[in-house]
């Protein structure tokens, strides 16, 4: 199906920042497990999804889309303007590298959690609570 310009700028507007399905799941794991956090801190590089200041733990909960984990298939690209969406991938995937190397030289430990990895829960858990203690 072909998307005109308009319709392609409506379905990215709707597309949140903050307070995803994805985010809300692991925030709720997190609770069920006890763990107290601070959301999207700000004063932190890259402003990460859930910050744990007792464990100097941050959490980013990715799209597999929009930051490209390697070899998922929900990190498809579009058919359409391939060098746009080509610089726009990049410019994501350099500014996590970036934001992580900030966040580790400033003494936190940083744990990414993929959209697709919450599939399964048990292992989701058992990487938070490996990564955190």
């Amino acid at each position: 199906m072909e998307t005109t310009s308009a319709v392609r700028s409506k379905i990215m507007r709707s597309v949140k920042r903050e307070n995803t399905k994805p985010e809300i799941k692991v925030r709720q794991l997190l609770h069920s497990l006890g763990y107290r956090f601070r959301l999207h801190r700000k004063d932190l590089p890259g402003s990460p999804d859930i910050a744990l200041p007792k464990y100097k733990t941050v959490i980013f909960v990715h799209g597999c889309f929009w930051h490209r984990h390697a070899g998922c298939k929900l990190a498809s690209t579009p058919k359409s303007r391939e060098a746009f969406w080509g610089a726009k991938f990049n410019a994501n995937v350099e500014r996590d590298a970036r934001n992580y190397a900030d966040l580790t030289s400033m003494g936190w430990n940083v744990i990414v959690v993929w959209q697709c990895e919450l599939r399964d829960l048990a292992a989701v858990t058992s990487k938070l609570t490996d990564a955190i203690r």
